[in-house]
């Protein structure tokens, strides 16, 4: 194993108000019906890896899956918790980077959901799978995905060295608005700073304003560092840390994966 290196450290943007913004203003989980369908399929308990806020762990336990969480950020795990307790419910919630997380259970179910490539390094993720392997009961399943950046016009052309040259992006004039009950707002606004087709990485900021009333009452902002996959390379790796047996599906549907599915989902058995 390569010596440990600052830049090979997580780089996140999950904490503070953009914590508050997920957990209070994001709640949509489109892609429920296909992890219940596989849950059913391999058993419990389950593990959600990198489960943020909550937004699929929640209503899955509210379903009574017997479900735990795991994510770096505890910022993100108070609205779970919370949650949770409001409804009479105490998940095992753990505040562990994915590539170094260590749990006292095995599990039939592993998933990942919008997050896989935020370890840091290549190395961590394919760590990652193997921190999975390692907490999976025999014939359990991790499940993924990714996305297929080829599907996009948008982001296929970012990949272009005429588009990397206006890198970083300009900060957009206008936010993205979620708006809370009691009427706070919270806004995000978010740019590319930089993108490397050689290295398939990218690094993106959000500078987010809280708003009461009308007023700014708090401005925060942070940085994401990502790595990006395509399908054999996810396919390889998962066979290095020990999978077998890997389906993909396309777009949560529980259907074959096709050139013209933009979500890559993998289904990887012990």
């Amino acid at each position: 194993m390569s010596e440990e290196h600052p830049t090979d450290q997580p780089i996140v943007w999950h904490y503070g108000l953009m914590a508050e913004r997920w957990g209070e203003h994001i709640h949509d989980a489109p892609e429920l019906p296909y992890f219940q369908k596989f849950i059913q399929r391999f058993g419990e308990p389950v593990l959600d890896l990198a489960c943020g806020a909550g937004r699929l762990l929640l209503p899955l336990l509210y379903a009574g899956v017997d479900i735990d969480g795991c994510d770096i950020s505890q910022d993100m795990l108070v609205y779970p918790q919370r949650k949770a307790a409001a409804k009479g419910f105490t998940p095992n919630l753990y505040a562990q980077p994915m590539h170094a997380f260590d749990l006292p259970r095995r599990y039939k179910t592993i998933y990942i959901c919008d997050s896989f490539g935020l370890a840091g390094s290549r190395e961590k993720d394919q760590i990652t799978f193997r921190r999975c392997y390692d907490h999976l009961q025999g014939g359990g399943a991790l499940l993924l995905n990714i996305q297929a950046e080829y599907t996009s016009a948008d982001s296929w052309k970012a990949w272009l060295p005429e588009r990397r040259a206006d890198l970083p992006e300009p900060w957009p004039e206008e936010g993205s608005v979620r708006l809370a009950a009691d009427g706070r707002e919270n806004i995000g606004y978010f740019r590319t700073v930089d993108l490397n087709p050689q290295e398939q990485t990218y690094t993106r900021e959000v500078r987010l304003e809280k708003r009461v009333n009308g007023e700014i009452t708090a401005v925060e902002e942070y940085t994401l560092q990502g790595n990006m996959y395509l399908k054999n390379e996810v396919l390889l790796m998962l066979q290095a840390a020990g999978f077998h047996d890997i389906t993909l599906y396309g777009d949560y549907t529980g259907h074959p994966a096709t050139a013209e599915s933009e979500e890559i989902n993998f289904v990887a058995l012990k």
